[in-house]
């Protein structure tokens, strides 16, 4: 938003569901490794690392459906699909990568208030129960 921007409710509940899906971290990694060029999905798959086929699968059809990528299947035995970047998937590629280039500068930064707060508050590292980053297994 731009400074000086009226806070409008119906274009926030608009903007959300956006927001929500180039903020999850599945969707940032598969953009930042389709910027690299069109790939087939097994080797996305492989490339993202931890993804199960069927979150990829869905990531990759949200993105699709939000005119982020597109899906080519040629008619071969199996078929091939490629995904690759749409001129409004390449446009992501700016804030994402600036966003990541500020939270390497800023991390040392961010876990020293954590170890502030932590201690400020008689917490330590084994008894926090962090809330899980978007599709991570937190199964014991």
């Amino acid at each position: 938003m731009e400074p000086g921007h009226n806070h409008v409710p119906s274009e926030c509940s608009r903007i959300a569901p956006v927001l929500s899906r180039i903020g999850d971290k599945w969707t940032i990694l598969v953009v930042m490794l389709l910027g690299e060029g069109p790939m087939r999905f097994n080797e996305l798959r492989r490339r993202v690392g931890g993804i199960s086929q069927r979150m990829l699968t869905l990531t990759v059809r949200g993105l699709e459906r939000d005119g982020f990528v597109t899906r080519t299947v040629f008619p071969t035995i199996p078929p091939r699909v490629d995904y690759e970047l749409t001129p409004l998937g390449h446009s992501l590629l700016t804030p994402i990568q600036h966003l990541g280039n500020w939270a390497l500068q800023n991390i040392a930064l961010i876990e020293d208030a954590q170890r502030r707060f932590d201690q400020a508050s008689g917490q330590n590292a084994a008894a926090r129960s962090p809330v899980p980053a978007a599709g991570m297994n937190v199964s014991k």
